[in-house]
């Protein structure tokens, strides 16, 4: 693996100094640097940010760089389930070419490590799963992939789908996923026995994609951090979206977010501008690590969605009226260090020993970076130039 100096950079906008890469860690950082002999030189002049994390997303159900496809799918989150799983099944979506389009296409604006979640279910069998696994493989030398099996069409109303995780964490999924145990399962004691179950058995941290509103959605949260606690599985589980905590009062979210600190239950955001919302400061100052994601992009549920975790940055900075500049940084702290944290990222952030997952871009500060989201001027993964200006390196578009 070749060495690397990038010089004259500015660290999260800190002070200019020269990094080292050497066997595809941050061998060193510090100003005027000697350069090693046989070291490839770069010349910086920009800001430097750690690689971008997406925290969920949907790499398998994608349309990006396909036909535009017209939505005109009813209101329903059970229209939209039906509706996809009946379109990929009559259409032959190819989840291995299309999660590889996309995670390359993150990849290029400088998302080293993401978290997809892959659905799973009685119709497609392991289908979508073994796509993936193989857009993971091919990649892996330059992007993290974790992998959730993911039970889109719920857990309990289609028999076999309990098995079919099972076999889909057999396989090499990295994490087992859930999906809204009273709105979509109807038994939610049933569901998450089930859920945890198989997770407990295999020894895997839990993703749960948790739609429901209100006082349904904090009586599911409840059963779910009851689970951790008696499993132990303490820092293994993450709550997708969590608008119920947007909408309950503020003693009884206060409550559930001193549980979620105290259990290291993660939550994970995309800050859609159409659901009431977790409060992300009120989450934070609980002590509860919270991760940006863009969900679905372009796909059968919703034409939005783009590769660039510093637009989902400045989308969640918009939706939480993040005005001021340390404000603008804690949005895209959730797509950079707290989003690492959060998915169990190991080796993250600019400091030697670390990957070398390296961002570099033309802005004067952090926030100046989320808010204009300048072309990525150079991208490095694992010590590897994989991307300039936007563009994948020829060697790694082949992949």
């Amino acid at each position: 693996m070749s060495s690397l100096l990038i010089r004259n950079v500015r660290p999260m906008g800190a002070s200019p100094v020269d990094v080292l890469v050497q066997e595809g860690r941050i061998a060193g950082a510090g100003p005027a640097l000697a350069a090693p002999a046989g070291v490839a030189v770069e010349e910086g002049g920009a800001l430097l940010l750690p690689g971008l994390v997406e925290g969920h997303t949907h790499l398998d159900k994608t349309m990006w760089g396909m036909d535009w496809y017209r939505n005109e799918v009813g209101t329903n989150l059970t229209d939209k389930i039906e509706n996809e799983r009946a379109f990929r099944h009559a259409s032959g979506h190819d989840a291995a070419a299309q999660s590889l389009v996309l995670a390359k296409a993150f990849l290029a604006l400088g998302t080293t490590r993401l978290r997809t979640h892959v659905d799973v279910d009685t119709q497609a069998g392991l289908r979508h799963l073994e796509g993936t696994l193989r857009t993971r493989e091919a990649l892996r030398d330059v992007q993290q992939i974790q992998v959730v099996a993911f039970p889109q069409s719920g857990l309990l109303g289609r028999a076999g789908t309990a098995e079919l995780l099972d076999q889909s964490l057999a396989m090499g999924a990295d994490v087992l996923g859930g999906l809204d145990p009273c709105a979509i399962d109807g038994d939610p004691v049933k569901s998450l026995d089930v859920l945890f179950g198989i997770a407990h058995r295999n020894q895997r941290p839990v993703d749960i994609h948790l739609h429901e509103p209100g006082a349904m959605g904090a009586f599911s949260l409840d059963l779910i951090l009851q689970r951790t606690e008696a499993l132990g599985m303490q820092g293994k589980v993450a709550i997708s979206h969590g608008f119920c905590l947007g909408d309950v009062s503020e003693r009884e979210r206060d409550a559930l977010l001193a549980r979620m600190a105290r259990l290291g239950v993660v939550l994970v955001t995309s800050a859609p501008p159409s659901r009431t919302v977790p409060p992300l400061m009120a989450c934070r100052q609980a002590g509860v690590t919270v991760v940006g994601g863009n969900d679905g992009i372009r796909d059968t549920w919703s034409p939005y969605g783009n590769p660039d975790m510093l637009e989902r940055a400045m989308i969640i900075g918009l939706r939480y009226n993040l005005r001021r500049d340390d404000e603008i940084e804690v949005a895209l702290d959730t797509v950079t260090h707290a989003g690492a944290r959060g998915c169990g990222f190991e080796a993250y952030g600019l400091v030697p020993g670390n990957r070398a997952d390296l961002v570099l871009v033309d802005a004067q500060t952090v926030a100046h970076a989320v808010v204009s989201r300048p072309v990525r001027k150079l991208v490095v993964a694992g010590g590897r130039i994989v991307a300039r200006n936007g563009v994948l390196q020829a060697d790694v578009a082949a992949l």
